[in-house]
């Protein structure tokens, strides 16, 4: 295991997406780039334009440059959640998986210092089981996943998932829950409710779901990865206990589904990443920046400093535990 510091949050569009893009268009006719004044947005069926792609999104240079102010050696790239077409027709969102899955295996291929995340069409659970195996034999690190299976709704716990749960187990793979738009609450539209408190509610919801289903435990296999500290599941586990004390056997018991569960750092304050690390263990903890957007953590490993844990602790969240979840790259490297 090699002693670096790995940001397991990050989210890239590569600039390959819309250098391919008309190339490939054929193949799933239902998205819609818009190039305009404010960028480059997207559509999908059902749904409204995306934001802008922030540029931020795709600078490599200016993403390293960062890494190297902050002393991180390594990042896991993400996809960014408003491109993943859930709510496209299965085949359609196969190739659109395929695809981002393809511009950003070449896009950092050549790059030691990133290992790419997959993108799996989660509308379909073979499909999307198909596509996770295919990438994790090609050398990414795990898959990201939205919390909304349908794109403007649905559920993880849905039995249509179950042979992309089967095949996360089987092969011992690292999911990455990361939350989507809350879709329906009018009281989100205010003071960037969406991102302060929106998406931890859809954080909480979907996992809630999982660990009363007892998905962690059908599918011991799998390693799942809560964003942003897990939400609110941490504080709410004992009131999930309680909930499933007095449901009379007809749930699964939350605190054995939360013990597999793992977790970024992204919470910003020392306490409460103590708090979550005394719940959950410090093993199961690693950093998180949520780069580039705004709401990510800027100095991601100033969390740990005056921090309570352990010197080898701190090790394991700055770096080790990340390599023990996720299928980091063999050639990764720092300059350091």
């Amino acid at each position: 295991m090699k002693n670096i510091v790995i940001d397991i949050h990050a989210h890239f569009t590569p600039k390959l997406v819309f250098e391919r893009f008309d190339a490939h268009a054929a193949q799933f006719p239902s998205v819609k780039f818009l190039r305009d004044d404010k960028g480059v947005r997207m559509q999908f069926p059902g749904g409204e334009v995306t934001r802008p792609v922030s540029p931020k999104l795709s600078d490599l240079a200016e993403r390293l440059a960062w890494m190297d102010k902050n002393g991180i050696d390594h990042q896991l790239l993400s996809g960014w959640l408003d491109s993943f077409g859930y709510e496209l027709p299965a085949q359609e969102g196969l190739a659109w998986s395929r695809f981002l899955n393809d511009c950003l295996w070449d896009q950092v291929r050549g790059e030691p210092r990133f290992t790419p995340l997959a993108t799996v069409p989660l509308q379909d659970g073979k499909l999307a089981a198909e596509v996770l195996a295919e990438t994790l034999e090609r050398g990414f690190a795990g898959a990201m996943i939205g919390t909304l299976p349908k794109g403007q709704g649905g559920n993880l716990d849905d039995p249509s998932l179950d042979p992309f749960w089967e095949a996360a187990s089987r092969l011992g793979a690292a999911i990455y829950l990361h939350p989507m738009f809350l879709c329906g609450e009018p009281r989100l539209a205010d003071y960037d409710l969406v991102n302060a408190i929106g998406r931890l509610a859809d954080t909480s919801i979907a996992v809630s779901r999982l660990l009363f289903s007892g998905h962690l435990l059908k599918f011991p296999g799998m390693k799942l990865v809560l964003s942003h500290g897990g939400a609110a599941v941490p504080a709410a586990l004992g009131r999930l206990s309680r909930n499933h004390q007095i449901s009379q056997g007809k749930y699964a018991d939350p605190r054995k589904g939360f013990e597999a569960m793992y977790f970024d750092s992204c919470v910003f304050d020392t306490d409460t990443l103590e708090y979550l690390a005394r719940k959950a263990g410090p093993e199961r903890v690693m950093i998180g920046s949520d780069m580039p957007f705004p709401i990510g953590d800027p100095a991601p490993t100033r969390i740990l400093e005056g921090a309570y844990f352990t010197e080898a602790q701190k090790k394991g969240i700055l770096g080790g535990n990340a390599q023990t979840v996720f299928r980091v790259r063999q050639d990764c490297w720092c300059p350091r």
